[in-house]
């Protein structure tokens, strides 16, 4: 495949212009467009609409410029890469983690771990869970950190911590005197909920469906973070765990033990076949001392 072209199809949709991208890549407009013509062919993709004045991208071109982006910045990475092998700087570690427990557990694990490793580069993704996986799958990243279970064929998983599910109330609600709050008690509460095809809203699906119970009124939002930011703004309550309600208007949130008790377990992830390197060795063990760290401190969170 021509990497020119390549370069030429993400320049011209990252520029908004063919004008944008041959200024970018210090080529005329008409050779810009053959570049983009020829890989449209190559592909048997139509990534452009032509039909307007200015060039737009098909759902076809985003959809490719989404996957085709990280490749080409894999290749923008190389003579750094090569920098570093000559300077003896060869070790990297590539984290992916799931979004629910980006800030509170593999973010001050990766800073523990960079502290007792300084020679080793680093890089934390965060990505949906139904996308972590495939690009875990494709060894893009040593490992993985989220919610359990992952069900896919290249990749392990191994258990890490459970977390117990409770409601998310705003400050002063009247259910946050109770200690333990059932799906009975929130059935008139407007519920703040994830959107399909995501973990948490099965999970927080069927606590309703067990306790045979419609909620009065939802709102569906995009990840957990944000549902739980909802609730500090007095939209409704939402039921999520302390990893993910601990972070950001925690200040400004209730959480009360969801009854009877539902546990989420999170873990870790690896491309099947995997060798461990010694950086991922000393992650884990930075990984593991942080979980123990905060499941002492906690009555919903215990080791898996």
């Amino acid at each position: 495949m021509n990497i020119k072209a390549l370069r030429a199809f993400r320049s011209t949709l990252s520029e908004g212009s063919l004008i944008g991208a041959s200024e970018v890549m210090h080529l005329s407009q008409p050779a810009v467009s053959r570049l983009i013509s020829g890989l449209e062919a190559e592909l048997k993709l139509t990534l452009f609409d032509r039909s307007g004045r200015n060039l737009k991208p098909t759902p076809e071109g985003l959809a490719f410029y989404r996957e085709a982006g990280r490749i080409l910045d894999n290749l923008d990475e190389v003579p750094r890469i090569a920098a570093e092998i000559r300077a003896g700087r060869t070790e990297t570690l590539r984290v992916v983690t799931m979004p629910r427990v980006a800030q509170s557990l593999s973010a001050p694990a990766l800073a523990r771990f960079m502290r007792n490793s300084p020679e080793t580069n680093v890089s934390l993704d965060v990505r949906a869970r139904r996308e972590a996986g495939k690009w875990l799958a494709g060894r893009e990243y040593d490992i993985g950190i989220g919610a359990l279970p992952v069900d896919h064929p290249g990749i392990r998983s191994k258990p890490l911590l459970r977390v117990r599910a409770q409601a998310v109330l705003p400050v002063g609600h009247a259910l946050s005197s109770l200690p333990e709050i059932t799906a009975i008690d929130l059935a008139e509460e407007p519920v703040i909920r994830l959107m399909h095809g995501l973990l948490l809203r099965d999970q927080l699906d069927d606590i309703f469906r067990s306790a045979g119970v419609t909620p009065r009124q939802t709102c569906e939002v995009a990840a957990s973070q944000l549902a739980c930011s909802m609730v500090a703004e007095g939209a409704g309550v939402t039921i999520a765990d302390e990893l993910v309600a601990g972070q950001g208007a925690s200040d400004r949130l209730t959480l009360v033990p969801l009854a009877p008790a539902r546990w989420m377990t999170f873990g870790l992830l690896y491309p099947v076949s995997q060798s461990k390197s010694l950086a991922l060795l000393a992650f884990e063990e930075a990984l593991m001392g942080h979980a123990e760290e905060l499941c002492a401190t906690s009555h919903t969170l215990e080791l898996a």
